[in-house]
């Protein structure tokens, strides 16, 4: 699998500097949306997180990263490489310092790498929010990467003028008319990755596009934001979403983790399929329940994710089995895979059951067959009553529903045989189906 981001000709621009300095404000700002979480302390943002700006008709990728903190835990190490290897594919860095502050030590260890890295950059002092802090600037020339600019992320000060400079210095720059889709666009499937924290979600996610795109860290809810990346399959290109752990709504106090779960939930709601991945050392848990629950309310297939398989002995095996089968019976139709995401051990059988569930959540039945289905389903079993479906026709994929014309009300267990005879007769698998009921004359 190739990543879009070989091929891509947008330029990119990746802001980079100390926690707290403002960046995720700043990156919301230019693509004029809340799309990175944004709270006032420092480690809110882990994962590189980017989006398509425009200004000035020209457009380019925005990248957000963590705050660069050398020498601090394994945590930060890992949000540090992702700094740098941001860095490494920038055209353009955009580097933030805090206006409000002043220079500090971390602000010169930042400045004396980036000018090892040979990239261009350009210097801007945020939460210059006042002529005084604007005049205030010029103590940042210290740090040796010329003349700095001032703006207010939060209130928009001198942004405008900021980001003029910005599509000045960015290279290969593309007009509206040459325009590259991005990711996440219409028509091309989003595989979401949910689960609790710390069941393996971005080690799965990692091995599937191909790169260390998220932090992965042995510590539950290191994801924050709903992280995208496209690929290219043999079988067409996907969207891989890694979602932040969701836990109960009532262990959701704090309120990064709070957005992270909406994040989490709207990625659900986006998905054509949702993988479930789950702790196989730990079992199947009600939070598991739960969460195969929302996803099934979404409408989207479910595709059951077996992880650490290879830990657990035979008894072990057995028991979570029956344990899969005795709590997610309401989806006892959707596939399970029993992987390792750290070693990779059966994540090859991952694409072909995605791309099949991808198939039929997007399959659409010529009004003929379905009519030839329910005439035959009704044949063979009548409804009670003399209640009868007079016409039928598939209204909507994504998922597939199913307008019936009747000539009364159909009995509920009757439309649940009605469901499982189209869903049979034309290999739905574990795709949730739709039936709308319309009487005749409504």
């Amino acid at each position: 699998m190739t990543d879009i981001d070989e091929t891509i000709e947008f330029p990119t621009v990746v802001i980079v500097g100390r926690p707290n300095v403002g960046k995720s404000t700043w990156f919301n700002r230019v693509i004029g949306e809340r799309a990175a979480i944004v709270e006032d302390r420092p480690g809110v943002t882990r994962d590189r997180h980017r989006r398509l700006a425009s200004w000035l008709g020209i457009e380019f990728w925005i990248v957000d990263t963590g705050g660069w903190m050398p020498h601090g835990s394994d945590l930060d190490d890992k949000v540090s490489r992702q700094v740098e290897e941001a860095v490494r594919e920038a055209n353009l860095v955009l580097y933030m310092v805090d206006a409000s502050v002043g220079v500090t030590d971390e602000d010169e260890l930042i400045a004396a790498w980036l000018r090892r890295t040979k990239v261009e950059v350009l210097l801007v002092a945020n939460k210059a929010d006042n002529e005084r802090r604007e005049q205030e600037r010029w103590e940042f020339m210290s740090l040796g990467l010329g003349e700095p600019f001032t703006v207010s992320a939060l209130h928009g000060r001198r942004s405008g003028d900021f980001l003029d400079e910005v599509v000045a210095r960015i290279p290969n720059v593309v007009r509206p008319d040459e325009k590259v889709e991005p990711v996440g666009a219409d028509g091309i499937p989003r595989v979401a990755l949910v689960g609790r924290p710390n069941v393996g979600k971005s080690t799965l996610f990692n091995r599937l596009v191909g790169e260390e795109r998220s932090i992965v860290h042995d510590m539950p809810g290191t994801t924050r934001d709903a992280i995208d990346t496209l690929v290219e399959t043999e079988d067409g290109p996907l969207v891989f979403v890694d979602t932040a752990g969701m836990r109960k709504r009532s262990r959701v106090d704090d309120s990064a983790e709070y957005y992270s779960l909406v994040r989490a939930l709207r990625a659900i709601d986006e998905a054509d399929v949702a993988m479930l991945i789950i702790d196989s050392t730990v079992g199947v848990t009600s939070q598991d329940q739960r969460l195969a629950e929302r996803v099934d309310v979404a409408g989207c297939p479910i595709l059951i994710v077996m992880n650490k398989w290879e830990l657990l002995g035979s008894e072990e095996r057995r028991k979570v089995e029956a344990d899969l089968a005795r709590m997610l019976y309401f989806i006892d139709d959707a596939p399970v895979l029993k992987i390792s995401a750290l070693t990779g051990k059966g994540v090859h059988k991952l694409r072909p059951v995605l791309q099949d569930a991808i198939d039929q959540y997007h399959r659409k039945i010529p009004t003929r067959d379905v009519n030839r289905i329910i005439a035959e389903a009704q044949a063979k079993q009548p409804a009670a009553g003399g209640a009868k479906v007079m016409f039928a026709v598939q209204g909507a994929a994504n998922p597939p529903t199913f307008t019936l014309f009747v000539n009364r009300d159909l009995p509920a267990p009757y439309l649940r045989y009605l469901e499982r005879s189209i869903r049979e007769a034309c290999d739905f698998g574990s795709t949730p189906l739709k039936l709308r009921v319309r009487r005749k004359g409504d």
